[in-house]
């Protein structure tokens, strides 16, 4: 469906019925799918033909959703996980493994911090955490010879950094690597990293692409432009034979599908982290509507966070959309039509005070979530990155009184009709 607009992908893409098959995408709820010979499975397990016999490895339902997500972003090929998390472990996992490095942005979600800081060292990758503002001479100055990757977010959880995607892609492939960027925020309505250089993105299909708070899940989007083969000694696992497909070299015999069809057939198969059918089809319910939700987040993030900057309680608000903001050029460049209904703000008195604000809060609850259709506020310090020390806080753009507010699609004058009685309290 590459020649229709982004609203219509929302709604038409990935399920394609034929003449008498259900109008929606059904769910497949089977984790096994029969074939009439033993030789017509085998050639399925040694990738000599697709189709689906095990629902860890690939299901219709699963895969149609993907497809949909790989449209809206412009790729060439996508698959599900079972969450953001686990997207994102997948996406370097795919083409890291023990005794090589890689380079991240500070100012990325929490658990993403600590994925890269503590687990995947545990597994022998090291990390180099780097300022999302730096120059391109002080990102190049992070790589090593063994760095198989740069990655950040477009715009980073819960700082609000927008990612100056340009100047990381071209620091990238000038050291012969990708970029990865997790662009969960934005979504493909607001961002397409793509267009910008980006080789891979990763989604946290939780927040707004789900958009109701039901289902946990995540995906990968290959662009399928990074050239594997022209750096085959630092891919290894992409551009030489793979022994557990007796001796299949993926570059070659997949192309731009290549980086999708390892992560699905190797990764997945050993470490199965599968997003459920049912769960992908909640989340295609939730696409559905993506291009019309994120517009109404963006309208009211920017009502309410005109409405905070100007309350003489607030001593600080952090949103792109606000033209004083230190990102609003960058925003302006690479989302145009907005960037996302979370806002992250401040109260004098500091972390206490901010603190005690959320507990008065009527309409907007206290959540461990994010970007769903629902108002809902969080104090990372205290949750999200609490295991963090307060360097690690302070480096990830993270400040100890920090409030982040998801603006959801309720009215707006509730919204801050709820945040107005609140600040009445302090």
């Amino acid at each position: 469906m590459s020649g229709y607009q982004i609203e219509t992908k929302c709604i038409q893409s990935g399920w394609h019925p034929k003449r008498g098959e259900p109008r929606v995408l059904p769910i497949y709820q089977s984790t096994t799918f029969k074939y009439d010979t033993s030789e017509q499975m085998g050639r399925l397990f040694d990738l000599e033909d697709s189709g689906y016999f095990y629902t860890r490895l690939q299901n219709p339902t699963n895969d149609a959703v993907a497809e949909k997500i790989c449209e809206l972003e412009g790729g060439a090929a996508a698959m599900l996980t079972s969450s953001g998390q686990a997207a994102n472990y997948y996406a370097v996992f795919n083409i890291c493994e023990a005794g090589d490095h890689m380079i991240c942005s500070s100012a990325v979600y929490g658990g993403t911090f600590n994925l890269f800081s503590a687990t995947v060292k545990k597994q022998g990758i090291a990390c180099t955490f780097i300022d999302p503002d730096a120059s391109k001479e002080e990102i190049a100055a992070a790589f090593r010879p063994n760095t198989k990757v740069l990655f950040a977010e477009t715009i980073a959880n819960p700082a609000l950094v927008v990612l100056d995607i340009e100047k990381f892609a071209e620091a990238a492939h000038e050291h012969g690597v990708p970029l990865i960027v997790d662009n969960t925020f934005p979504t493909p309505i607001n961002c397409r990293p793509f267009e910008w250089g980006a080789d891979i993105v990763t989604h946290s299909t939780t927040k707004y692409m789900d958009g109701h708070a039901m289902c946990v899940g995540g995906c990968i989007v290959d662009s399928g432009n990074f050239d594997w083969e022209k750096y085959p000694d630092k891919f290894p696992g992409l551009t030489q034979p793979d022994p557990t497909y007796h001796g299949i070299v993926y570059t070659q015999k997949f192309g731009k599908g290549a980086y999708i069809t390892k992560a699905t057939a190797q990764i997945m198969r050993d470490l199965g982290s599968i997003q459920s059918p049912q769960n992908a089809f909640l989340l295609n319910v939730g696409l559905e509507t993506l291009h019309l939700r994120v517009a109404r987040h963006c309208e009211n993030a920017d009502r309410v966070s005109e409405f905070l900057q100007a309350h003489d309680k607030v001593a600080w608000v952090n949103y792109a959309g606000l033209k004083d903001n230190k990102y609003h050029a960058l925003a302006q460049k690479y989302m145009p039509n907005g960037t996302c209904g979370v806002i992250s703000f401040g109260l004098k008195g500091g972390r206490e005070v901010s603190v005690g604000f959320m507990d008065k809060l009527k309409l907007i609850a206290i959540v461990t979530h994010v970007a769903d259709a629902r108002t809902c506020v969080l104090h990372p310090a205290s949750h999200t990155h609490r295991q963090m020390t307060d360097e690690q806080l302070l480096e990830a753009g993270v400040a100890p009184d920090l409030i982040r507010l998801s603006v959801g699609i309720e009215n707006a004058d509730d919204i801050i009709a709820d945040l107005a009685q609140a600040l009445d309290t302090i």
